[in-house]
């Protein structure tokens, strides 16, 4: 019997995002990376799936010169998808078939202590604008949270909170608790003191130019100019980098990064540091294992074999 593998692909992107509780963007990118094969392989059914199929399509995915790690994003698509046609008992090839490939550790771009903190005391006046924007960054490098969570926050949820920790839904709808420093805290109360208006969300344009609305119509918000944007804090980030004379790139991620990095610096280990990221798995988290390392380093270089250093 055939099996339609484009109406499976159909009810399988409605699996993840009902079932399974994906995020949109997640779901989009699965799709755009299963419409890759089923545009390459040209199949009607799934049990069409072989091996030999596989092997070519890497080989596709490799010559079209595409990153190992974007090859690898096309192969975990295809192999969830196997594990659900597995799941409906449908015939195909065995999603453990599918092997990925073996990429290096990445090297994690980050910015000097220096340079934070420039960076972090870069918005300066009582104005709204400065006010908000130095809320922005320091939120950002308290609590680590992805650009997204940060542009989702309500300020119900801060504005009245005397703990300083508050909930965060990350990614795959997973809930953590995330924590406020002194500095955070502080840039925050100044900043929602300095606010008149009703809107729920926490952090808001000033101004909505035709860009920003359209970005945020793009993101699924009715109230498109009630709530900044990803691509917003992006860009504010961007002109304070540029205002501190920071010469690199600097993104909301830099300051994730940052973040994980200040914590182990100081003695945190990897699992609570996993935690506080919400990073599904610890492997995710072993980007930051450099850090360590060299701490690791410089206690050898500082305490071993110190009796011998003396004799001679």
């Amino acid at each position: 019997m055939l099996c339609d593998i484009k109406k499976l692909r159909k009810q399988f992107l409605e699996y993840l995002e009902i079932e399974r509780g994906r995020s949109l963007k997640t779901i989009e990118n699965y799709d755009r990376y299963l419409k890759r094969f089923l545009l390459f392989s040209k199949i009607d059914d799934p049990k069409e799936i072989t091996d030999e199929l596989l092997r070519k399509y890497r080989l596709y995915l490799n010559r079209e010169n595409l990153g190992k790690k974007t090859q690898n994003y096309h192969l975990i698509a295809l192999r969830v998808f196997l594990k659900y046609c597995l799941k409906r008992e449908i015939k195909t090839l065995p999603a453990e078939r599918i092997e990925l490939a073996k990429v290096g550790m990445r090297e994690l771009d980050l910015i000097s202590e220096d340079d934070l903190e420039r960076l972090l005391s870069s918005p300066t006046g009582d104005g709204l604008k400065a006010l908000r924007d130095k809320a922005i960054l320091e939120l950002l490098f308290s609590t680590g949270v992805r650009v997204s969570e940060l542009c989702s926050l309500n300020r119900e949820i801060i504005e009245n909170n005397k703990t300083g920790e508050f909930s965060v839904l990350g990614k795959g709808g997973k809930t953590r608790v995330v924590f406020l420093s002194r500095n955070a805290r502080e840039a925050i109360k100044n900043y929602l003191g300095k606010r008149s208006d009703t809107n729920e969300a926490l952090f808001v344009p000033l101004k909505a130019s035709p860009a920003m609305l359209r970005e945020a119509m793009r993101a699924g918000n009715e109230a498109s100019e009630s709530r900044l944007t990803p691509r917003s804090v992006e860009r504010i980030i961007k002109h304070y980098a540029v205002k501190s004379g920071i010469s690199k790139k600097v993104t909301p991620h830099i300051l994730r990064h940052s973040f994980a990095t200040d914590l182990l610096q100081n003695g945190a280990d990897l699992r609570s540091v996993q935690a506080l990221l919400g990073h599904a798995s610890i492997t995710a988290t072993q980007i930051y294992t450099h850090v360590t390392n060299k701490q690791l380093k410089d206690v050898h270089t500082a305490f071993h074999a110190r009796r011998r250093q003396k004799i001679k």
